[in-house]
């Protein structure tokens, strides 16, 4: 019985190797929008599918960062000023993607654009604090996905949504695992109902790699005026002690874990926008695919031992 299973397992595999290895026809005509395309995944992206021929568009959030782009990308690639958090710089942007498609449509239209601070523990943020992460990573792709899908489905193409692993397992406080979570089940959503007309929906959900979100200075130091705000009975909960603690955790995690290798998602991102037939969610990066995606299965009593192991301890903790 079990020779039988381990053959209906690997012609399994081998059928879904052979199918991911399909790729779209005419993908040098085809038209892919990417966010967020200054720094990180977006701007390695861009210059990725430009150079296997795509017609790449792509959204910047500065005049710097798109001339950058223009520089060491080709003539084909051409950039565009995108602020996610305001409806008029989408609405143009939405009117300009539809002059340089044509009636062709817009095949591939990837939400990239996100942000991390502030991550601290939760009582120490504040409602703006959660709401300036959510106007980017959730509320912006939301309307930026709302604004172009007309033209998604006219050329049958895809979304590629920029999830996180952490959507699946909130590890810190602060709005990011909140906007990610809602960034899967707006994917879910989205798919189910765009499936009949033949629009694919994905998810990339990363681990934890170095780029400017996870930049080890400017997450350290975002924290010293969050720790400054705090009412003095907040401060005398926790103590100085774990505040230092903190920040040392912080420091140590984000110089060890983070993966320098950020091929491991724009590939996932590649593959879900050239495949035949893509899949529902990629993971992007070793700490993904071994630590946290098994531990998300663990039961939550474990998980939580986990995660909470190693961290300092407050002052007035029971």
């Amino acid at each position: 019985m079990w020779l039988y299973l381990a053959a209906l397992l690997g012609l399994y595999f081998l059928r879904r190797w052979y199918r991911e290895r399909q790729t779209v026809e005419g993908l040098l005509e085809k038209h892919v929008l990417i966010t967020g395309c200054d720094s990180g995944f977006g701007n390695l992206l861009a210059r990725q599918l430009d150079a296997r021929g795509l017609r790449v568009l792509a959204a910047c959030l500065t005049p710097q960062g798109a001339e950058q782009l223009r520089q060491a990308t080709s003539e084909r690639l051409q950039t565009v000023i995108l602020d996610v958090t305001r409806s008029d710089s989408i609405a143009a942007v939405a009117a300009w993607v539809k002059v340089q498609v044509g009636d062709k449509g817009l095949w591939g239209l990837v939400n990239n654009a996100g942000i991390g601070d502030p991550v601290a523990p939760n009582e120490w943020l504040t409602k703006d604090d959660f709401v300036s992460v959510l106007n980017v990573n959730l509320l912006g792709l939301i309307e930026v996905t709302l604004s172009l899908l007309p033209l998604v489905k006219r050329a049958r193409g895809r979304v590629i949504n920029m999830a996180s692993i952490l959507g699946r397992l909130a590890f810190n406080g602060g709005g990011y695992c909140i906007s990610k979570y809602g960034v899967e089940a707006f994917s879910d959503s989205l798919r189910r109902e765009l499936q009949p007309f033949g629009v694919k929906i994905a998810m990339v959900e990363p681990g934890y790699f170095r780029t400017s979100m996870t930049d080890v200075q400017r997450n350290l130091e975002s924290l010293e005026p969050i720790w400054r705000r705090l009412p003095p009975e907040i401060k005398e909960s926790y103590g100085q002690r774990y505040f230092d603690g903190y920040l040392k955790l912080l420091r140590v995690f984000l110089v060890t874990i983070c993966s320098t290798n950020l091929y491991l998602v724009t590939d996932c991102m590649e593959h879900a926008l050239t495949a035949r037939h893509p899949r529902t969610r990629y993971s992007g990066g070793w700490d993904a695919q071994f630590f946290f995606i098994p531990l998300s299965y663990m039961p939550t009593s474990l998980a939580d031992w986990v995660l909470t192991w190693g961290r300092p301890r407050p002052a007035q903790a029971i």
